[in-house]
């Protein structure tokens, strides 16, 4: 993970309680955590889970890309060391892949958007922002 030298925002901190809600041998989508917080930007899911200050705790290695594929790790994407930790991670829990890059083994693992968002509500946890809030991803 990228340590950003500052506190996580807001948006930060409701991203990884929607991550903290994945359990161990499931995942979810960047693009499920953006609907689940109201929000359009799968990609800003992903730069915030790249600044994750509290990995392993908040289980960042649980969020997959589109269409079931394995996405980035720690900023990081393709065959690089980090996504080949995700996969030995992930591995560890019982989700397989077929290769680095490759897809989720067992789609019925991936967590939609639906069941994500069932989760937090049980759990109590914030799941949108502010009307109107904007989303930022500072760098």
């Amino acid at each position: 993970m990228v340590n950003p030298g500052r506190p996580p925002t807001a948006f930060e901190t409701r991203v990884y309680a929607a991550c903290s809600a994945v359990p161990a041998g499931r995942v979810t989508t960047y693009g499920a955590i953006a609907a689940v917080l109201g929000i359009s930007s799968a990609r800003a899911v992903g730069q915030a889970l790249r600044r994750n200050p509290y990995a392993p705790d908040v289980p960042c290695h649980r969020v997959i890309a589109a269409g079931s594929r394995l996405g980035g790790f720690s900023g990081r994407a393709g065959d690089t060391p980090e996504t080949r930790k995700k996969v030995a991670l992930l591995a560890g829990e019982g989700v397989r892949f077929t290769g680095v890059g490759g897809l989720c083994a067992d789609p019925g693992l991936v967590m939609a958007a639906p069941e994500l968002a069932a989760r937090l509500s049980g759990a109590g946890a914030p799941l949108g922002g502010a009307a109107g809030e904007k989303v930022t991803t500072a760098e």
